[in-house]
């Protein structure tokens, strides 16, 4: 392994690594995929209900996983007090990722509900799309961890299958 850089608070590459690039936005990624999947079968492909059900369920996740977060840290913690201010802030940084991870494919949904493109093919392409998102972030993650580049490909792919196995599910739902 190599060696870690430190990155400094406030530069773009460290808002990259602490907000983006988190277990958070891979659960939201993984999210954005399954309801895909399950609305996009019971809506019969409409994007723009798929859009709007993926965009409303992030977004409650989201603000319960806000609202987890500040309710877990808020207090006594590390042998110091964590106040509800501070805590709600921690909250929203570190579950910054499960939005911005959710933006690429609901994009390309609202490509589908405002006719740009078809809406099977505005679906697919989130899909994949989410799969590419997921290889970023394994990628992202073991570059920071001073990883090789052949374990760096190795934990992207590996993220990514995540996003492969939700396209085997959609193959196999319709």
């Amino acid at each position: 392994m190599g060696t870690v850089t430190k990155r400094k608070p406030g530069n773009a590459v460290h808002l990259v690594h602490a907000s983006f690039a988190t277990e958070e936005a891979v659960y939201g990624v993984l999210l954005v995929a399954g309801m895909i999947i399950v609305a996009g079968g019971y809506h019969s492909d409409s994007s723009w209900r798929v859009f709007t059900t993926v965009v409303g369920t992030v977004f409650v996740f989201w603000a319960a996983h806000v609202y987890a977060g500040t309710v877990a840290h808020h207090g006594l913690e590390e042998d110091r007090v964590t106040g509800l201010r501070e805590a709600f802030q921690m909250s929203l940084r570190r579950s910054l990722g499960l939005l911005t991870s959710a933006l690429i494919p609901s994009l390309i949904l609202l490509f589908g509900a405002t006719r740009v493109v078809d809406d099977s093919n505005a679906i697919w392409a989130a899909l994949w799309v989410s799969v590419a998102v997921l290889f970023v972030l394994g990628f992202i993650g073991f570059t920071r961890r001073g990883a090789s580049w052949p374990w760096r490909i190795l934990g992207a792919l590996g993220t990514a299958a995540f996003g492969f196995a939700m396209i085997a599910l959609k193959a196999i739902v319709h």
